[in-house]
């Protein structure tokens, strides 16, 4: 069953440049993972800072392999540097 898996993350101000690049970098190494379908990345409307991204996977077995990937795992401490708040992640199955 797809998964979609919610990825939310507040950087601090003078982090978003760089954020914005490394979230790039971050969607181009999960294309080439199996089981990637899509990737939304979602700005706050009233603060820039908070961001969202919407990882859309086959299943969340192939999710689970890519975030323990140690590619992603290497992006992860990268983003470390530049947040306001703990990332937080909410996974959820299409469908009922």
């Amino acid at each position: 069953m797809a998964v979609k898996i919610f990825i939310k993350r507040t950087f601090n101000k003078d982090g978003l440049k760089d954020a914005s690049a490394m979230l790039i970098q971050a969607r181009k190494n999960a294309m080439s993972k199996k089981g990637y379908i899509s990737t939304e990345t979602l700005v706050n409307h009233d603060d820039p800072c908070k961001i969202v991204v919407v990882s859309m996977w086959q299943k969340k077995e192939d999710w689970d392999d890519y975030a323990t990937s140690a590619e992603r795992q290497a992006n992860e401490q990268n983003f470390s540097a530049l947040l306001a708040t703990e990332t937080t992640y909410e996974i959820y199955n299409m469908g009922m």
